[in-house]
């Protein structure tokens, strides 16, 4: 492997000592709305207020609201205005850190036995399931990969974590409403389906446990997994494949700025005793089997997104911002890669003779999915296509897809009653016998909501020394038609960045963390 010069090691581990150990933050602006409200949040001011390490448990919502008045965005406010309501329920499963799971649905699975006569009161009147599936508009998300993961042990008990399974409807308004949810894989009568018509209270903690087990799925699996680790695979092999010479370490190298260093640090900070994911409901222990089943089903096609989008029959759900803008994105990066790409390689013969790409795939097929042939991932290259391909899907991952599942943390997940990581009683067994004291102690304590809240802060944050998607301030290509390449993906890019802009003015609930300007060439927190 190619060794870093000293001074940029040390610039860089400066940098994350200064992020990670500094009581507070630069002054954080952060723009949703075009209305700029500086929020910035330590977990050493709140340590000051006395609330860190508090293992008092909430007594009323507004308490809740009271300790994180000035830690907010306008979009954390209102996600705790807002949290209740089921559309918005459904306008986070597209739309929020985790639009990977929903499926569209034209058959019900056995373990969910769910009737036309527990959903007739929130479809359209005359319909039926059976034939609003049939016009494609069923959706369903299955957390089937929990099933059986034991919890952690916390104070001598063991933590619950559900695998639950949530019907999602696309009414007449074009909203994506949930309308029965499941809390665990096998049906009984200790596992009742929870409806929309039920005591709300109970309805709301059916809620709260399947976006807890979402929440979960999303930081091990398409957060850590997907995006942090699957980076680290592809930076490696480009240090142990290429030299600095060839023309592809030149184009993907920028894509790894920092992702080494973080991933780093973000096992020990994140992953570590103490550590937000370690204190979740799963714990290492659980997170890692998660990992591990999930590596074990990753496929090559469904981290490539036009593919993915495909498969999951999600082509024509509505008000689906994350699908628009990545599709763009990607055919953006695609076209842009390919322009590259095509100037050294004239031919197929060309990549096949390329013993250093060979090397690279290799390495990846070998290191990164275990010579799973059922992956679908490449162990080789045999034509120019192949190789346009896959260097979209390593440039969009590490950009896109970790913007996607990361930069919305803070405000989506930092109203505990929204989700949590970490839940601290039992899912309901019997419906009617519930209260809005019985979702409060569900919740985590003040002092673990206070670190879990710093940790989507940290997460979501951004610093100073951003570089953008499609910048490269090192240049590494000398050539003119390399520089006017990236000039003409900067242009594309600014295009979709004003596009996205004026139809996040237009919402009520914008969607953000995919306008290319905010969205960072690399996997840097």
């Amino acid at each position: 492997m190619k060794s870093c010069h000293t001074p940029v090691t040390l610039k860089i581990y400066l940098s994350y000592l200064q992020k990670f150990a500094t009581p507070c933050p630069s002054q954080k602006k952060f723009n949703i709305k075009k209305e700029r409200l500086p929020v910035c949040f330590s977990y050493s001011e709140l340590r000051f207020k006395g609330l860190a390490g508090s293992h008092k448990k909430w007594k009323d919502i507004n308490d809740m609201k009271k300790i994180l008045q000035s830690k907010k965005t306008t979009l954390s406010e209102y996600v705790s205005e807002h949290w209740k309501e089921d559309d918005f329920f459904g306008f986070q499963i597209l739309n929020a850190t985790n639009p990977n799971v929903i499926n569209r649905c034209s058959k019900l699975p056995p373990t969910f036995p769910v009737t036309d006569e527990m959903v007739k009161p929130f479809l359209e009147p005359g319909t039926t399931l059976k034939k609003e599936m049939e016009k494609g508009n069923i959706f369903l998300c299955d957390q089937k990969i929990m099933d059986g993961i034991p919890g952690r042990i916390k104070d001598g008990n063991s933590l619950h974590v559900t695998a639950g399974l949530c019907l999602f409807y696309v009414n007449p308004e074009r909203k994506l409403i949930p309308i029965a949810i499941q809390l665990h894989q096998q049906p009984s009568e200790q596992n009742p389906i929870f409806l929309p018509s039920d005591l709300e209270t109970d309805w709301l903690l059916a809620k709260l446990f399947f976006k807890s087990s979402d929440q979960i799925e999303q930081q091990a699996v398409h957060h850590l997994m997907n995006t942090h680790y699957l980076a680290e695979v592809f930076a490696v092999a480009t240090l142990r494949c290429f030299p600095t010479i060839h023309p592809l370490y030149k184009l993907l190298i920028p894509h790894f700025r920092y992702t080494l260093h973080m991933n780093i640090v973000g096992r020990k900070t994140l992953l570590g005793p103490g550590g937000a994911l370690s204190e979740s409901s799963l714990g290492v222990e659980g997170l890692t089997e998660l990992m591990r089943r999930a590596l074990s089903q990753m496929t090559y096609s469904s981290l490539c997104l036009p593919e993915n989008i495909a498969a999951r029959g999600l082509e024509s759900i509505p008000n689906f911002y994350y699908r628009d803008d990545a599709l763009k994105l990607w055919n953006h990066i695609s076209n842009f890669v390919r322009s590259v790409v095509e100037y050294y390689y004239n031919s197929d013969s060309n990549v096949c003779k390329d013993t250093e790409l060979q090397d690279w795939i290799s390495e990846i097929f070998t290191h990164g999915v275990l010579r799973n042939k059922q992956s679908g991932f490449p162990s080789c290259f045999n034509t120019v296509d192949e190789v346009v391909k896959f260097i979209t899907m390593v440039i969009f991952r590490v950009s896109v897809q970790h913007a996607a599942v990361n930069d919305g943390q803070f405000d989506y997940n930092s109203w505990m009653l929204n989700g949590s990581l970490l839940l601290c009683k039992p899912p309901l067994t019997t419906k009617g016998e519930s209260s809005m004291q019985t979702l409060l102690e569900v919740l985590p304590d003040v002092g673990d909501t206070i670190k879990l809240v710093s940790a989507v802060w940290i997460l979501s944050d951004k610093y100073t020394d951003v570089v953008p998607l499609g910048t490269y301030p090192e240049e590494h290509f000398d050539e003119p038609a390399l520089k006017q390449m990236i000039k003409e993906f900067q242009a594309e890019l600014s295009y979709l960045s004003e596009e996205i802009t004026l139809r996040n003015s237009q919402l009520e609930v914008p969607y953000p963390y995919l306008n290319p300007a905010v969205i960072e060439n690399s996997v840097t927190i």
